[in-house]
């Protein structure tokens, strides 16, 4: 066996209480498209036509955001979960996960069948649209259904108030309340599992190293270098999927 991965199952045995945190990469291999890898949403569009600000003030902000958001949706709803997914229900099954961070928007650690209150999508999700007035929720398919027949630009059939969804734009603050709840978790963990994140994108990339500091083990695979390599206790750069189901079995 690998000598890296038998010391990260070696390191996932003795754990408690292990905290996954998950990045695009994860989700890379089931198919969806990093935003930021050649190919993906922003070689088509411009991450400044997309603010939070820009989204509530203007109504042809809003029309270009639901069409780039459609044709984001429309790849992300069918994936399935992959191997690193089932691996993390796992330790759940095994008593050893204490919760999922994740910055990723499209549900597939419920999917995996993780217990819902184990999963802080600090990002949002995708599946669920909601009014910036009144608060009400839709299911996205609902609201696609309406994208579908010529409706440019949805409104919500409540207070006719502007219809987003349940993700964080640029510039829209993070929920404080799954934050605070994410960083409880880091204190909390004896082994914090960083799954294909390259730890750019702050406040979440802060959590893994509030882990680290407060005593944790961390493990860190990603395909590529990421910032907080130099502190880990292990770092692999492959599959993700490959190298945890790995260490699981291991």
């Amino acid at each position: 066996m690998d000598p890296l991965i038998a010391q990260g199952g070696e390191m996932i045995g003795t754990a408690r209480k292990i905290l996954v945190f998950s990045g695009a990469g994860l989700s890379t291999e089931s198919g969806i498209p990093d935003f930021r890898s050649p190919g993906g949403i922003w070689d088509k569009y411009d991450p400044s036509d997309f603010y939070f600000q820009t989204f509530v003030a203007n109504e042809k902000a809003r029309e270009k955001y639901w069409k780039m958001s459609t044709e984001f949706y429309d790849g992300m709803k069918d994936a399935l979960p992959n191997q690193a997914h089932l691996a993390i229900k796992r330790l759940e099954d095994k008593g050893r996960l204490l919760a999922i961070v994740t910055q990723n928007v499209d549900a597939l650690h419920h999917k995996a069948g993780n217990t819902p209150d184990k999963i802080i999508e600090i990002h949002g999700t995708v599946f669920t649209v909601s009014c910036l007035s009144c608060g009400k929720e839709y299911d996205r398919n609902e609201i696609q259904v309406r994208l579908a027949s010529g409706v440019k630009v949805p409104y919500c059939d409540q207070c006719s108030g502007i219809l987003k969804p349940k993700t964080i734009s640029f510039g829209q603050a993070m929920p404080e309340d799954k934050m605070a709840q994410a960083f409880r978790y880091a204190q909390e963990c004896d082994l914090c599992l960083v799954l294909g994140s390259s730890l750019v994108v702050y406040p979440a990339a802060s959590i893994p190293a509030h882990a680290r500091q407060r005593g944790a083990k961390l493990i860190i695979i990603n395909r590529d270098e990421t910032p907080l390599d130099s502190e880990a206790d292990l770092v692999i750069h492959e599959s993700v999927s490959m190298a945890l189901g790995r260490m699981v079995e291991a």
